[in-house]
């Protein structure tokens, strides 16, 4: 079945390299197909689930599913131009996979607005469509089932293989830590010589937030963002000020913090059950059982009697 293709604001995986080059297609598109399964077209309305990794001209990674270790799902809609993410969907089948080169300027012209921040002409996609769910409008209930089905199975991969990305990442990392009862597990890196904070102390700190994979989601510092490409200049980048061990915070932040002493320095590893659960973040890439790690300095501790009325920040995003 002969495919053609366009844009996928996303796109990604490790696999084969294109073959026989670039090909033509609407609004500028430049495609090359990898894999060609067999089977029955995408359409509007279907429940798809895809790996994706997005890319500047240069290479430089706009987003890669691979790093949060998470799947896109979506709804197929129906596609606004010849050429826009979901006309290219549809060209695709269960095991596809493609890499498109996307004309910037050619999205422009057809009302999508441009990407900030980007140079060059194209944004270049690689994705692959890892599952299909057909819709049948005959049959709602029975196609709500099978997506609800398809998250229960994916949520049961995640709570499976979370302990195994604890242990990678500490065996990776080559880490002893010391484990909390809660199943918190902390390396401290530099021992403080002063107080530790107790519930209701402000203390301040800098911290960088990131995932199993090693993918910053979080930081204060303004360096870690920049070299992690993660800087949003709209937002200060600054030791916090923040008042610990009363919730204002993921319970193992709380709970590693204040096994801190001022002017230490630790690694966290906390567990899903003391971060995010089995809901994840919304609208984040913090997905279902995500064990996440933080590298925090303990600049100071301020006690509560003493403390000022201070906002709480949290380092949540």
């Amino acid at each position: 079945m002969k495919k053609q293709f366009i844009i996928i604001a996303a796109a990604a995986l490790g696999f084969a390299a294109c073959k026989g080059g670039l090909q033509k297609g609407p609004a500028g598109l430049e495609y090359t197909i990898n894999e060609d399964a067999k089977g029955d077209s995408i359409k509007v309305g279907d429940f798809i689930s895809l790996n994706i990794i997005a890319k500047t001209e240069g290479d430089s990674v706009l987003y890669n599913s691979y790093e949060t270790g998470r799947q896109s799902q979506t709804l197929v809609s129906k596609s606004m131009y010849d050429g826009d993410l979901f006309y290219a969907i549809m060209k695709l089948t269960k095991g596809d996979s493609a890499t498109i080169k996307i004309n910037i300027d050619s999205a422009e012209k057809k009302g999508q607005p441009r990407p900030p921040g980007i140079k060059g002409k194209y944004i270049v996609y690689n994705l692959k469509i890892m599952e299909v769910i057909k819709k049948d409008s005959t049959k709602e209930k029975e196609f709500q089932d099978k997506i609800t089905a398809f998250f229960k199975t994916e949520a049961d991969k995640e709570k499976k293989g979370e302990a195994g990305k604890i242990s990678k990442y500490i065996a990776d990392n080559k880490l002893t830590t010391i484990k909390m009862p809660s199943g918190l597990q902390i390396v401290n890196t530099v021992e403080g010589t002063g107080d530790k904070p107790n519930g209701g102390d402000s203390v301040m700190l800098n911290y960088t937030g990131k995932l199993t994979s090693g993918k910053v989601f979080d930081t204060s510092i303004a360096e870690v963002a920049k070299a992690n490409k993660t800087f949003n200049p709209q937002r200060p980048y600054t030791t916090l000020n923040m008042l610990i061990g009363l919730g204002k915070v993921i319970k193992g932040f709380d709970e590693g913090v204040m096994q801190m002493k001022k002017g230490g320095k630790s690694i966290l590893i906390i567990p899903s059950a003391l971060a995010y659960g089995d809901q994840g973040m919304q609208g984040g890439m913090i997905g279902p059982f995500s064990p996440l790690v933080f590298e925090i300095e303990l600049v100071n501790v301020i006690p509560a009697k003493t403390a000022p009325a201070a906002l709480a920040i949290t380092p949540k995003k």
